[in-house]
């Protein structure tokens, strides 16, 4: 039998039931240990919303390339705006990713003391002027991916047997990304080529909105499993800071995108990085009798300066 990706419905981590949030907890457990990966259904977020930022993401990759250049993530600080096609490589020693991206965080002028401080990839939006409903979308949007992160990492203390607000400081002025993408068809003529390259991600969470075309694949026991969208659900995985956290025994998994439909695709992945001051170290829970922490302790932000520099030239 080929593998699959746990399906949970995480509405019950708003009961009033502390056993019903527990059950969600120890589903979210299994996923987690086995593959951290599985899809997130019960979000609450209205499915208007998700279909307003999927139609803003195909109207903004659907501008003259001339228009995009302008917004161009080069002329900002915050690593915000346009990744044109190729721009980046995931998977070393591969081809470059076949797409292109745009990068949306939260908008923070320039006298916001993150912005002063130098906080990594703090600062303001790159909006397009030319889609109106855009900006407004994408930060209600982000509003609501935001809610949810902070639920799920609610149910992932309980799934850790932790207190159910073991994470609030972390989840406290989180910091998270937008990514909108758009993944051209793969050229037959380039058999290597890959939308996105194995890899794992960086931060905390990731919540991924995907189109209907497919294409995502997840590293498992027996190969690449495919992770095909299902109406109504995001798939959501753990990142590397997860698996720091909980000296590994919380996976992060490879995972590579090859559009092979011979159809654009377009995907939204929300990755949230949580308090870029919280430190990270490894909880004592999730050590084994006689192991020792396999990292040392970090802040997020620190942590997602190191991630970042393994696909960007810095």
């Amino acid at each position: 039998m080929s593998e699959s990706l746990p399906v949970i419905d995480v509405a019950a981590l708003t009961s009033s039931r502390s056993a019903e949030r527990a059950a969600v907890g120890q589903a979210l457990r299994a996923a987690c240990l086995e593959h951290g990966f599985f899809y997130c259904s019960g979000h609450g977020v209205p499915q208007c919303l998700i279909d307003a930022a999927l139609a803003e993401t195909r109207s903004l990759f659907a501008l003259p390339d001339e228009v995009k250049a302008t917004l161009d993530k080069s002329h900002s600080a915050a690593n915000r705006g346009y990744e044109a096609l190729g721009g980046q490589t995931l998977e070393p020693g591969s081809l470059p990713d076949r797409k292109e991206g745009y990068y949306i965080g939260e908008d923070l002028s320039a006298d916001n003391p993150r912005v002063l401080a130098g906080v990594f990839n703090a600062g303001a939006n790159v909006w397009p002027q030319d889609l109106p409903a855009f900006r407004p979308v994408m930060m209600a949007y982000f509003a609501a991916l935001t809610v949810v992160s902070e639920r799920l990492m609610r149910g992932l203390a309980l799934s850790l047997d932790l207190p159910e607000d073991h994470f609030t400081a972390f989840t406290t002025d989180p910091a998270a990304t937008l990514r909108l993408l758009h993944y051209p068809p793969a050229r037959p003529d380039v058999p290597d080529e890959q939308g996105a390259g194995a890899h794992t991600d960086f931060g905390g969470l990731t919540i991924l909105l995907q189109d209907e075309v497919g294409g995502l694949q997840v590293k498992g026991s027996q190969g690449w499993i495919e992770a095909p969208p299902i109406p109504g659900s995001y798939v959501v995985n753990l990142g590397d800071m997860i698996a720091r956290w909980t000296n590994e025994r919380y996976r992060s998994t490879l995972h590579r995108v090859v559009n092979r439909s011979g159809r654009e695709r377009y995907s939204i992945p929300f990755f949230y990085s949580g308090n870029p001051d919280h430190e990270v170290r490894c909880i004592p829970t999730c050590l084994q009798p006689g192991e020792s922490p396999k990292y040392e302790p970090i802040r997020v932000q620190e942590h997602m300066r190191a991630m970042y520099r393994r696909t960007y030239v810095t």
